[in-house]
This record gives structure tokens, sequence and C-alpha cells, in this order.
């Protein structure tokens, strides 16, 4: 088992799950910020505990499931004996989905895309006949300490990510001096009242600080849940059964405001490697701000696992666990498919 380094060797020893409803964390930040790192810190270093883990892609096609071991429909296990879920429409089906298994789940993270406004899966949870069943326990958010401006790419949802954050981890502060963070710091002051900060680097927090806080403020969302039920909705309050509950789904306009877009592209011909490393330098546009995949380069039998942050990419080489082709997705603001698509073909060999 990986443990954490910390200055206290008893800091990382996990706090004990309170027995009112499932805690759930939720953790969200803007593209690139790190939240899977930070999940995946959670899962090597939780011990005993059993985690379910919901995961939420942005894009047509789930890359981050393709890293996992085994996959059965949408649920898949993960190799440290975590389960996961790929959430598609339905958030509550797929809470459900955990609900019902035979095994223990003390708690469950769910990771939501990088353009996720956090307030709608929160409602989600209180609006419906969850809010008996789990405990929303805090929302973690990320911000990119490198990448992090003043106007946040502009971006509504990065913004409503930190004021409904419960703790912030201020990530890759090793990439920064003081007084960048010191900048970030009086941005999130400015934004956020009272704001609980943690700084780290690579995700790493010794998990005490992060689950079992019960930091979220359940009766402040559930007041705005009654206002909006008030104005919105007329459903039968008698209508129970979870499989009919996809009509609870609380809107957020904020993609369309932030003009944030998702390319996905498959071929079943390798690139060029020089071709798509000269893409990736020259001529990629400038509005991505988040790139994954699994390519397929001529000059190699491995598959490589790529990721790109901002102006940061890098790629990753195991085993191909399937017939080779190429998948990649791209999201950012106001992007051309058609465009990509074409020197996307140009690295083709």
């Amino acid at each position: 088992m990986t443990t954490m380094t910390t200055s206290n060797e008893n800091e990382n020893i996990i706090p004990d799950i309170p027995k009112r409803g499932m805690p759930v964390t939720i953790i969200t930040g803007f593209l690139g910020s790190g939240k899977t790192t930070l999940l995946n810190q959670i899962l090597q270093n939780k011990q005993d505990l059993k985690v379910a883990v919901l995961v939420n892609e942005f894009g047509d096609i789930n890359i981050d499931s393709q890293l996992l071991v085994s996959t059965d429909e949408d649920m898949v296990e993960l190799s440290n004996g975590c389960i996961c879920c790929t959430i598609n429409e339905g958030l509550v089906d797929a809470v459900y989905r955990v609900l019902e298994r035979d095994e223990r789940v003390d708690c469950m993270v769910i990771e939501t895309t990088g353009v996720a406004d956090p307030l709608p899966i929160i409602l989600t949870f209180l609006g419906t006949e969850l809010r008996d069943l789990t405990n929303i326990d805090s929302i973690l958010t990320l911000v990119d300490a490198e990448a992090f401006g003043p106007d946040h790419f502009n971006s509504e949802a990065a913004l409503k990510q930190i004021t409904y954050a419960d703790i912030i981890l201020l990530n890759k502060t090793d990439l920064v001096n003081r007084d960048k963070i010191s900048q970030i710091e009086d941005f999130i002051h400015n934004v956020k009242l009272n704001p609980k900060i943690l700084h780290t680097q690579y995700g790493k927090v010794a998990l005490p600080l992060i689950l079992g806080v019960g930091l979220t403020p359940e009766d402040l969302y559930t007041s705005l849940q009654n206002s909006e039920e008030d104005h919105h909705h007329h459903h039968d309050e008698h209508e129970h059964h979870h499989h009919h509950h996809h009509h609870h789904s609380h809107h957020s306009h904020h993609l369309e405001n932030d003009g944030f877009v998702s390319c996905s592209f498959q071929f079943n011909r390798p690139f060029d490697v020089h071709k798509f490393e000269h893409f990736l330098t020259e001529e990629m546009p400038n509005d991505v701000f988040r790139a994954k995949g699994i390519l397929w380069f001529s000059d190699s039998e491995l598959r490589h696992i790529f990721q790109l942050s901002g102006p940061r990419y890098q790629l990753d080489a195991d085993e191909w666990k399937t017939q080779p082709k190429n998948e990649v997705v791209f999201i950012g603001r106001n992007l051309d498919k058609n465009k990509i698509h074409t020197l996307l073909s140009n690295c083709l060999l």
C-alpha cells in the first residue's frame, strides 16, 4: 500500500465514516487542474475503506475507462478493488447502481468534468430520494497554480467551482513562485468568504483533511433546492421508483455561456509520431485547454496514453489491451472540429 509522506505518520489514518447515509465527496476543478491525480491519491491511500468512484466524462469517447482494469457494461472494477461507474445522463441511476450492490461501500467519490458546475450535482443529491440515502461530505475544488490567471479563462464554470468549494486544493504549487501563490489566494478570497485553502503537489494531501470532514452546508443548498422547486417542479410527490427520476435533473447554461465544446476523433490508421508532435507544437489551436487519448504510432508496438493540459503534454506507453486504433478528445472554447480533423488526418501514415 502506498503511504503518504507526512511529518506525522498518524496524519493519514482514515477517519471513522459517519453512519448517516453514504458520504459523498465531489471532486471538481477546471480542465487539467489534477482531479484524476487527486482521485488516484485517494484510492492509493484509502487503507481499508471501500470506495465507489463515479466519473463524469465530457466527450463522446471515454478515455479514462480504458485505463482501468475490466469493464462490465458501465460498472468497472478498479485494480485496487474499488468500483467505478461512468455517469452519462442519469446521475441518480448511477448512484443507485452502486447502492444496490451487495458489497459494503463506505464512501463515494465523484470526479466531475473540468467544465462542470457543481451546483446541479449537489441539488440532484438533495432534490431526490438520494438525500435520505447519502450525505454530501465535501466539495473539493482543485485550482491549477501554474495555469491560473486573474480571469480564470473567463469561465463561469471555473468561478462556480471555487464559489461552491468547501475545500480548495491549490495544486501544482511546485511550478510557481510565492508571489503567484499569493495572487491566486487573493483572487480566491475576493470570490469566496473565508475559503479553506490547502497547498498540494501532484494532488497529495492527508486524507483526514478531505474525507469525513462534514463541511458541505446541506441546509443552505436545501433552501436553494426548495426555492427552485417552487418555480420549476410539478412532479408527483408520491413517485419513488428511482428509475423514473431522470427528470429531476438540474440544468446549467454555463457550457453555452463559456463556449466549451468537446471534439472526439477515432482513426483506424496509425499516426506518424513526428507529424503528430509537429501538430502539438506548431498547429494546435490556441483555444484547446485539455486533450487526452489513446494513441497508435507507426513506429511502436505499444499504445501511448496522451494527456495535454494547457501548454504541457505527456505520453506514457504500455501494452495494448485491444486492437490498436487512435482515439483522442479535445476540449476547448469554440473549436473548429473540421479543422482539427484535417490536421489530425495529415498526421496519419
